[in-house]
């Protein structure tokens, strides 16, 4: 039986494996051996591939045939370098490193100079002639090996460096003589011994438990958070690259540093990094020592740089992207360590991509794939300028993007009296609810002890462009004495707090800002994504100022309009809830006439802004109950002002409340119990829509009844709708194209959508709802256990983020073949909260939807995944032809 094949050798010139094989050795041992193939300057070396690494983890020892293969591969390597390991006189030395898939720098462990003991180091120093380079190299094993194998902390060594530079009046390491460097070893073994470790001498034993080290570091807890933020499969394994040593710390002539082809800050072409003379790899990432910049490489080895440049272009021009490269000097010999695609913020993301395209490096396709569309956000807002020192005092939930400074106010109310005096605020609350809509408004920021990121806080802020941070559970907020406490630091009413809603990050006091500034190659790369993809994007706004917004980020008509917001501004309010209070239908009428005007001019400046365009409004949809007055404080002074009985409000507030409002007396069934809601919305929409077609601008209607369960409902109220849509039109004299259809977020709905399909024009996917009443999750209070179930491994994801597709994602594919089935032409789209999320888009793409509704800040976002979604489409379509 054929064994395994483990391990995978290159150098000189030939190489066992390529850059195709990243699954297998890993990105950074694929580069390894595909630089080697292009004759690069590469140490050679060997890889074990993350097979090996799946097995060690799973099986808790090493796999049949991978001792003898490391060894043979050893071996191989000795006659490469002319150096035997483990050698007293002449010892081979190499670095034993990690390399997953995906680049993860800093996450998992290496060690270097492994293969010198007591013995070797002595033989070391001779072949070299360089007592100080081989006892540095010696005192760097130790501390790797003590702090990767044996987990002895960092500041162990650290100390026993300290002392002795402090002894010899030193301040820095190169500073060490050789003699100094001899007693830092002797000082090091004693760390371990104190410690209850060892050091082993045999080269051998070195070898096996550094490559232990390294397989278990995949599951180290940095790496774990690291691959849950990015999405990054456990199951994938880290590869170990095993090379032979290369030295920067061999005196004046060498040095070694990290270098990108371009700057990952901006973008600009040209070489930018950092070098330093007589150092070795770790202490210019660990910042043990300043760097120099990479530009003065070119005076101190004008040679070696001139090489380095034309190596950077090589790589970049090979693999088509930015790169990130670690070399190191040799006694002036140049060596590539390790090149892999660099990380960059998204404006160099985006620069690079477009400047790529420009230079004939890479296509239209591959740009819009290099850019990720989440962090888009980052430069559509203003953010914390990244030279800011400060101190985060919570840490919450990045709901809404941005940065936002302010005083900390405990109310609406508050927030609203600030705002109109010019002070900047940041509204502290333990959860929002829809009355706080003006006090939100008001502010800068919102902050919420409680709540996820779907949460009424979220979705309202985000709507606005807010920067927001909920589910800050450190928080204890004392509104009435107007304080809060984080970590035991106390900020009182009127104190500054900044918020970054990009990171959940609460920071005490004010923090420089940058404005957002999208720039040029921004509105480049939108411009191709928007020429490549299928599906529509609309936005989820309310007023016509953030229509306004909407448009100018890209959107194509609006979505989901949110008739209920407009209820809350402080001078309907109290109509609304004289409306509610009302004991006839004829009293509610009367309120609701006064209502009429405004959401009629409501309407008219959302149609005016998006004109020639879409807009989905939402009939009312939350319970009544959501209106009225919460606190006794607040039911006495409605009662006073609106001369309405205190027993009278009380009674109603108490006769509305539901034990489960979400699935009570809301949406559609508020407009079948009481029509004459319906009516009076429907009339304020066509009066409107009238009244600007006589003036010539082209308005597009469409009318969407909320939380539709059943046939008949969708029937009874679109008679409703039409009756009073051709009432208006009659007495105005204007005809108005118009689409009349439901949101779809009940199962019910879904598996008989072909039923509902014979009375809707459109379906609008609500996928909060849905995710809700599918899954029986409350989004409100999922906080609580969600982010649990994802690290369990429960739900892959949060499902109120990213779309749920076995279950709801199910409901939405039925609800499509359904509803298409019985009305070929419907309108499909989707406007929860799940529109503005990458992965979620991809599946409304494959779903054939038309359009997917989000915030206008994540217009851009939805826009650039959607072209990404088509052209991965069109990617799988040419591999199954090739194939």
């Amino acid at each position: 039986m054929r064994e395994e094949k483990w391990v995978f050798f290159f150098g000189k010139g030939r190489a066992e494996g390529d850059a195709s094989m990243r699954d297998l050795l890993g990105g950074k041992g694929a580069n390894l051996h595909e630089m080697t193939r292009l004759g690069i300057p590469v140490p050679p070396g060997f890889t074990i591939s993350t097979q090996a690494c799946v097995y060690y983890l799973e099986k808790e020892g090493w796999p049949p045939g991978l001792e003898n293969q490391v060894k043979e591969h050893m071996t191989r390597l000795e006659e490469v370098m002319g150096r035997g390991f483990g050698h007293k006189n002449h010892p081979l030395l190499v670095s034993v490193r990690s390399g997953a898939r995906v680049s993860m720098p800093g996450m998992m462990d290496t060690i270097l100079n492994l293969g010198l003991n007591d013995e070797s180091v002595e033989g070391l120093a001779l072949v070299t002639d360089n007592p100080r380079f081989a006892y540095d190299s010696y005192r760097r094993l130790l501390q790797m090996f003590g702090e990767v194998v044996r987990g002895i902390p960092h500041q162990r060594f650290e100390h026993q460096l300290e002392e002795v530079k402090r002894a010899g009046g030193l301040t820095q390491d190169v500073e060490l003589t050789a003699q100094d460097l001899s007693e830092v070893i002797e000082r090091y073994k004693e760390v371990f011994q104190r410690e209850g470790a060892s050091f082993p001498q045999e080269p051998w034993e070195q070898l096996r438990e550094a490559i232990e080290a390294v397989f278990r570091s995949w599951n180290n807890e940095r790496a774990r958070t690291y691959r849950r933020i990015h999405d990054i499969p456990d199951h994938w394994g880290t590869a170990v690259n095993i090379q032979a040593m290369v030295f920067g710390n061999l005196g004046e002539d060498s040095g070694t540093g990290v270098c990108f082809t371009r700057n990952p800050a901006t973008g600009e072409k040209g070489l930018f990094g950092e070098f330093l003379p007589n150092a070795q790899g770790e202490d210019v990432v660990a910042g043990i020592r300043t760097p120099l910049s990479i530009s003065g490489l070119c005076e101190w080895m004008p040679q070696v740089y001139q090489e380095l440049v034309d190596l950077a272009q090589l790589l970049e021009r090979h693999y088509r992207d930015m790169q990130d490269m670690e070399f190191t000097i040799e006694r002036g010999k140049l060596y590539i360590l390790q090149t892999r695609s660099g990380k960059r913020t998204v404006r160099a993301a985006i620069r690079i991509a477009v400047e790529m395209v420009e230079e004939g490096i890479i296509d239209r396709a591959t740009a819009l794939l290099r850019v990720d569309p989440e962090q888009l956000r980052q430069i559509l807002h203003p953010d914390i300028d990244p030279s800011a020192v400060y101190c985060v005092i919570a840490q919450g939930l990045p709901a809404s993007p941005g940065a936002a400074s302010g005083k900390a106010v405990f109310s609406a109310q508050e927030a609203e009296e600030w705002a109109a005096r010019g002070e900047k605020v940041i509204l502290v609350r333990q959860e929002t609810s829809p009355e706080d809509i003006g006090g939100m408004d008001a502010a800068q920021g919102i902050l919420t002890a409680r709540g996820g990121i779907t949460s009424h806080a979220a979705v309202v802020a985000r709507g606005m462009g807010k920067c927001c941070v909920v589910g800050c559970d450190a928080l204890i907020i004392n509104e009435e004495e107007g304080y809060f406490l984080a970590e035991g630091v106390r900020i009182n009413r009127g104190e500054i707090i900044t918020l970054n809603g990009s990171t959940g990050e609460v920071i005490q006091g004010e923090v420089p800002l940058v404005e957002a500034d999208p720039g040029p190659y921004f509105n480049r790369l939108m411009e191709w994504a928007d020429s490549v993809r299928t599906l529509k994007v609309r936005a989820n706004v309310d007023t016509p100022e953030n229509a306004v917004l909407a448009r100018k980020l890209g959107a194509e008509g609006i979505g989901l309009c949110r008739t209920e917001h407009m209820f809350f501004e402080k001078d309907r309010i109290n109509v609304v809830r004289e409306m509610i209070l009302a004991e006839t239908t004829q009293e509610r009428k009367k309120a609701l006439t006064q209502l009429l005007p405004m959401q009629k001019e409501d309407f008219k400046g959302i149609f005016r802004a998006m004109e020639g365009l879409p807009v989905t409004i939402r009939l009312l949809d939350p319970p009544l109950h959501e209106f009225l007055p919460k606190t006794l404080q607040e039911i006495e002074a409605f009662s006073r002002e609106r001369g309405i009985p205190l027993e009278k409000v009380q009674e109603k507030v108490t006769r509305l409340h539901e034990f489960n409002p979400m699935l009570g007396l809301r949406g559609c069934r508020l407009g079948i119990l009481f029509p004459e809601i319906y009516q009076m919305q429907v009339r304020a929409i066509f009066e409107a829509a009238c009244e600007l077609v006589k003036e010539g601008v082209d308005v597009r209607p469409e009318v969407m009844v909320p939380l539709v369960a059943h046939v008949k409902e969708m029937r009874i109220l679109r008679d409703l709708i039409e009756k009073e849509a051709l009432a208006v039109m009659k007495e105005q004299g204007v005809k108005v194209g118009y689409l009349i259809g439901t949101m779809i977020e009940l199962p019910r709905a879904a598996l008989t959508a072909d039923e509902i399909a014979q009375e809707a024009e459109f379906f609008s996917f609500g996928t909060n709802d849905l995710t809700q009443t599918t899954l029986g999750i409350s989004r409100d209070d999922a906080a609580k256990f969600l982010p649990q179930y994802v690290e369990m491994g429960i739900y892959s994801k949060n499902p109120f983020s990213c779309l749920e597709e076995e279950g709801v994602g199910q409901l939405i594919e039925t609800g499509v073949v359904k509803g298409r089935n019985t009305r070929h032409n419907i309108k499909l789209g989707i406007c929860g909260e799940h529109g503005g999320d990458p992965t979620s888009i991809r599946f409304c793409h494959r779903m054939g939807l038309d359009y997917v509704s989000c915030s206008p800040f994540r217009i851009p976002t939805a826009r650039l995944a959607a072209a990404q979604a088509r052209v991965r489409e069109d990617l799988m379509k040419w591999e199954e032809e090739a194939a």
